[in-house]
């Protein structure tokens, strides 16, 4: 399994921004935007990517993983 495959990559829309917003809590702040979610979708896993490999290239320790929590179940709860 990939590292990356490890943490939740959203992709919401954004009234405030008319956009949509991608973010990986727990691994990033901040994120990636546009107007495709699709789009956002692919430049978020790529940027998740790039992330982790700095994370490695600067020898530290990827923070705790947030995939395999049965989040999409969780959040069924809430609404």
């Amino acid at each position: 399994m990939k590292d990356s495959a490890k943490y939740v990559k959203l992709v919401e829309w954004s009234e405030e921004d008319q956009c949509y917003v991608g973010s990986a809590p727990g691994l990033i702040f901040g994120g990636c935007h546009g107007d495709n979610e699709k789009a956002v979708f692919d430049e978020l896993c790529d940027v998740v990517e790039e992330t982790i490999a700095l994370y490695h290239k600067d020898g530290k320790a990827l923070p705790p993983p947030t995939a395999g929590q049965d989040l999409a179940n969780k959040l069924q709860t809430v609404a």
